[in-house]
């Protein structure tokens, strides 16, 4: 008789859509009817430290591996036997004994404005309030709006939206990823490109690490992976990998296929948005090979410690 797949996930409503999201895919790619999947797949909800502390800022408690973190203990006591998350979550070194199995087609990576008022954030008033807890973000806004005043902010996506609402604060960004999982990118203000807000690396990738020993998980998960995602996502990994900066550090990434090249940008940005440093490479990427997309990836790092200069990494 099959095992259960035991599914490792946090307990917000969008770890919980991501996890449903990767068990449609399995079941579908499996053949397996509604009851089969009901009895051969079980979710484990695990609260994470990010999720259980509310308070603090992501930054000062050790940055958004908080909410990875007790995934991954789980994973390696062998509590559960996958663990699904946004990758752009995870920090660039996984844990001993793990790896990423596959990674489910990524959504729109592009950041989502919400205002309290008006329709796009130059619609802003001089010194409106603009929230978030992601250092990325905080620098990439105040470099298109210096006047604007950004207080921290933390939650799901309901309290942030309930927040804007109430008048609590004026504006915010959000993934348009995590949007649209939740049936709620129709709320969003304004769409911004990537020549205003590069996203996060991996923004939009749900990623599903295993413990490498396990052939009999390794073979069911990879049965879903997509490698075009597998593949820009790893090269925007490596990138932040050699880059080495810390939770406070604002660094953004995107690797895209156009036609048969592949593209990466990179940023790095002073905490307050006064400079960017910015950088492009093409190149052609013929089969989807991971060891390719880590040198690609790597190389891009380190142009950029040598554009940037170790000061710009280490706020």
């Amino acid at each position: 008789m099959q095992r259960s797949l035991r599914i490792g996930t946090r307990g917000s409503k969008l770890a919980l859509a991501q996890t449903a999201e990767f068990r449609d895919k399995l079941a579908a790619v499996q053949g397996w009817s509604e009851s089969e999947a009901s009895n051969l797949m079980e979710t484990v909800v695990i609260r994470t430290q990010g999720d259980r502390v509310q308070t603090q800022d992501l930054s000062v408690m050790g940055g958004k591996g908080l909410f990875v973190k007790d995934l991954e203990m789980a994973l390696a006591e062998e509590k559960i036997d996958v663990a699904v998350h946004s990758v752009k979550d995870m920090l660039p070194v996984l844990m001993e004994g793990l790896t990423l199995g596959a990674l489910l087609p990524r959504a729109d990576p592009h950041d989502a404005l919400f205002l309290h008022a008006g329709k796009t954030l130059q619609d802003l008033p001089q010194g409106a309030s603009f929230g978030t807890s992601s250092p990325r973000r905080k620098a990439q806004i105040l470099a298109l709006r210096p006047d604007l005043k950004v207080v921290p902010l933390r939650g799901n996506v309901d309290t942030r939206i309930a927040k804007i609402k109430a008048g609590d604060i004026d504006s915010t960004v959000m993934a348009v990823a995590g949007l649209t999982r939740l049936g709620q990118a129709a709320l969003a203000a304004q769409v911004m490109l990537f020549d205003q807000m590069l996203p996060a690396v991996a923004q939009g990738a749900i990623g599903l690490q295993i413990r490498q020993d396990d052939n009999w998980v390794g073979q069911l998960v990879g049965s879903v992976n997509d490698a075009q995602t597998h593949y820009c996502v790893t090269v925007e990994r490596s990138f932040l990998q050699v880059l080495d900066g810390t939770c406070r550090t604002p660094i953004a990434g995107l690797a895209e296929i156009v036609g048969e090249d592949l593209l990466l940008r990179g940023q790095v940005l002073d905490p307050q948005g006064a400079k960017s440093y910015d950088i492009q490479k093409r190149a052609p990427c013929g089969p989807l090979d991971l060891d390719q997309a880590r040198e690609i990836g790597s190389a891009a790092g380190a142009e950029m410690l040598e554009l940037a200069g170790p000061s710009a990494l280490n706020v």
